[in-house]
């Protein structure tokens, strides 16, 4: 070929970010990292409960310290899973869910992913804006089609406010 032919063709068009090997690499490891934080919570545990064993003797240790609701291991998981997914992947909360109980994700029950979603503590205007500047930025999608990516049951599955709110904010 020579050098005028190669500059007649057209640019390669850029794959979706989860159509990349590395994303799903990346995903997997986020999996095990999230999946493998269950130990130290277990530890801690142990420590809290020497330390309220030992000031049960004092008269007003109970009024002083009140006992936290045990939370099942799955369900700190799940939540650790869910904090993974929305901070460093900017998924809807609805996206962050289905990733939880898919048989390809998390592989949660349905209340421990339940509880990882409604216990996690996200943005989601945030990463609904994260998604559209990928959107608008790595696949050239205009401003209304970046609004139906990001509502989509097929897509981001965004609220309409959250979409809103991202288009709205888009170029800022």
């Amino acid at each position: 070929m020579t050098k005028e032919t190669k500059e007649l063709k057209e640019p390669k068009e850029k794959k979706a970010i989860w159509k990349k090997w590395w994303f799903w690499v990346i995903v997997v490891i986020v999996i095990i990292i999230g999946a493998s934080g269950n130990g130290k919570d277990s530890t801690k545990t142990t420590t809290n409960s020497t330390n309220a064993n030992s000031t049960a003797s004092t008269p007003n240790a109970t009024e002083q310290k009140k006992e936290e609701p045990k939370v099942p291991a799955e369900y700190k998981s799940a939540l650790s899973q869910a904090t993974t997914y929305a901070k460093t992947m900017h998924m809807s909360k609805q996206a962050v869910y289905d990733q939880l109980v898919s048989e390809y994700g998390g592989k949660f029950s349905a209340e421990a992913a339940a509880y990882g979603r409604d216990n996690v503590v996200a943005d989601w205007n945030a990463n609904a804006l994260a998604q559209a500047k990928t959107y608008q930025n790595d696949m050239h999608l205009s401003p209304a089609a970046v609004h139906d990516q990001l509502t989509s049951q097929y897509g981001a599955k965004f609220t309409q406010a959250e979409a809103d709110y991202a288009i709205a904010h888009l170029n800022d």
